[in-house]
């Protein structure tokens, strides 16, 4: 019986690294029965709707997607459609695993740990007041009312909220993680010492259910602003890393900086029975339809999605396909190479085909 999955292309170089996952995927002798949908910008020229409900409804009976990135507007326009997919279906849980491989120009070597992002809640609720509007001065006043602090009247305004039940979900869902991987340690990044109602909820949360793994994970927690040093200073002491969602979105691309940049850096967004598979990296639409950027962060999003199917051999079999071609150094895209003028640089589906090569089925 093949998996049914959704596949959503995406905006940019989405579709080019989309098809380089679905073929390398496929060249694993896995069977799939892709099922594609549209989200973004595309969506919208094409639809009317930038996450058409179609697309949630196909993600909801499949269970599972692989999807290409979508362009976020800075500042302005809409919300992230990444985001509003994952409140949608309750992706609560975003895994980014970071890892070295060599023929990645990096400064570090050995990086092996994994970012477990909370994904719900936060500051990227999205619940926020635009400077200068009538709610917004009434909202600014009730706050002074209650907390006795000053605002600027000419403030935006957006509220972070951090749950009880969220928080526990997801250090359960990272001790669970560690367990089901063989990792030994979990830390939970935090900011309690300054925010003591939210951060402090959370780490209080983190303690408590770090408590029902003593004696088979190892726990300790870091401030977020010592955790940036820390990982920079000595990456290879931490293994899996828990947070709030906005600190996991910062320190997993400082993360993804240690092993050679956004384009080795994986991702999966998971809730309690659906999944959505995305590199980490944005849709960077400068380089749409040239074939020229790296499709590793994508490949390796397809191994996550694999591993989520229990296809753990096809899974080991793609990685190191993709691990077999980086070390070889001759099959690659630009960004592997010290010297832009080589002239063994090769294309985003030819990079694909020498990784189909090395699959050992």
């Amino acid at each position: 019986m093949p998996h049914k999955i959704t596949l959503i292309p995406g905006d940019g170089i989405g579709p080019e690294v989309s098809l380089a996952a679905k073929r390398c995927v496929e060249a694993t002798g896995v069977k799939i029965d892709w099922e594609k949908a549209e989200a973004g910008s595309d969506a919208l020229e094409k639809t009317g709707e930038l996450l058409p409900k179609a697309t949630l409804d196909s993600i909801k009976r499949n269970k599972v997607a692989l999807k290409g990135p979508i362009i976020t507007p800075i500042g302005e326009g809409f919300r992230s459609v990444n985001v509003a997919i994952r409140q949608a279906l309750d992706l609560y849980a975003c895994v980014r695993p970071v890892k070295t491989y060599p023929g990645v120009k990096s400064l570090y070597k050995d990086i092996d740990l994994v970012i477990v992002r909370e994904n719900s809640e936060d500051l990227y609720a999205g619940i926020e007041f635009e400077e200068g509007r009538p709610e917004t001065k009434k909202l600014i006043q009730e706050i002074e009312a209650q907390s006795k602090k000053k605002i600027r009247p000419d403030s935006g305004i957006s509220i972070k909220p951090i749950s009880k039940s969220a928080s526990e979900r997801i250090v359960r869902f990272a001790f669970e993680y560690a367990l089901k991987h063989g990792r030994k340690k979990v830390t939970i990044v935090h900011k309690a010492n300054i925010m003591k109602f939210t951060d402090g909820l959370f780490l209080k949360v983190g303690r408590q259910v770090s408590q029902n793994y003593a004696g088979r994970i190892d726990f300790n927690e870091a401030i977020v602003d010592n955790m940036s040093m820390q990982l920079v200073q000595k990456p290879n002491v931490y293994d899996v890393l828990v947070l709030p969602n906005l600190y996991g979105d910062i320190l997993s691309d400082l993360c993804a900086g240690l092993i050679g940049g956004l384009g080795i850096a994986p991702g999966a967004n998971i809730g309690d029975d659906l999944a959505v598979f995305e590199a980490v990296h944005g849709s960077a639409p400068k380089y749409k339809g040239q074939n020229k950027v790296n499709p590793t962060a994508m490949i390796l999003s397809g191994v996550l999605m694999l591993e989520y199917l229990k296809e753990e051999k096809a899974a080991r079999n793609l990685e190191n396909a993709v691990s077999e071609v980086i070390a070889e150094g001759r099959s690659v895209t630009y960004d592997f190479k010290s010297d832009p003028n080589d002239p063994n640089i090769v294309g985003t589906q030819e990079m694909a085909d020498a990784i189909i090569k090395k699959i050992k089925n």
